[in-house]
């Protein structure tokens, strides 16, 4: 079992969701994906990352810089950073992902063309219109989705993941459970989180 906690407002995160995909498949294993909103998590139990911001150290920012358009490039994706809008209020879309996951709809393609839509073309997903093309792009009526992600219950279901990773020892974006207990953190990890689900897979 692997669980995938995401929020489509982090760069490591794309890099993450589009290079798990492959290996779960090559592996056979399903990826429980659990939309969650990082700042969240940023506010609860992280909050260096604001400082980290606030007071970046100049050589060490220069290589993430790098460092993300190397990963990028692994990927074949397209990376703008930074964004015109960062950080992004991302709220609206990870509710969507909730709200399509419940409905046994496209989520997975409905990440993709957020995370695409933000990183790659530089369009704010915070904002309505983008959001209604970004349902457009997965196949998802937006009428449909903005009275799904208006539901209380939508808005207590993205709480509950996001209290249920931070719970759970979670500190970040992407945070992956290897049957439940097993927990690693961003795209960098992959290599281990493949060789975890090898030895559980025996």
């Amino acid at each position: 079992m692997l669980e995938v906690f995401f929020d489509c407002s982090s760069p490591w995160t794309y890099l993450a969701f589009e290079n798990i995909q492959p290996m779960a498949a090559e592996l056979g294993v399903h990826v429980d994906w659990r939309p969650i909103l990082v700042g969240g998590i940023f506010n609860s139990v992280n909050p260096s990352v604001y400082e980290s911001r606030r007071t970046p150290v100049p050589a060490k920012a220069a290589y993430m810089l790098k460092d993300l358009q190397d990963w990028a490039r692994a990927a074949d994706l397209k990376i703008r950073m930074p964004p015109s809008v960062f950080p992004v209020n991302s709220v609206k879309v990870m509710r969507g992902c909730i709200a399509i996951q419940r409905e046994g709809g496209p989520m997975v393609a409905f990440a993709r063309a957020a995370f695409r839509n933000y990183w790659g073309d530089d369009r704010d997903i915070s904002q309505d219109e983008v959001i209604a093309e970004v349902a457009a792009d997965a196949g998802v009526d937006s009428d449909w989705l903005f009275e799904a992600i208006a539901r209380p219950q939508i808005k207590d279901a993205l709480k509950a993941n996001t209290d249920e990773v931070i719970a759970r020892g979670g500190f970040g974006s992407p945070t992956m459970f290897v049957n439940r207990d097993d927990l690693y953190f961003g795209n960098d990890r992959l290599g281990l989180v493949r060789a975890a689900l090898e030895r559980a897979l025996g």
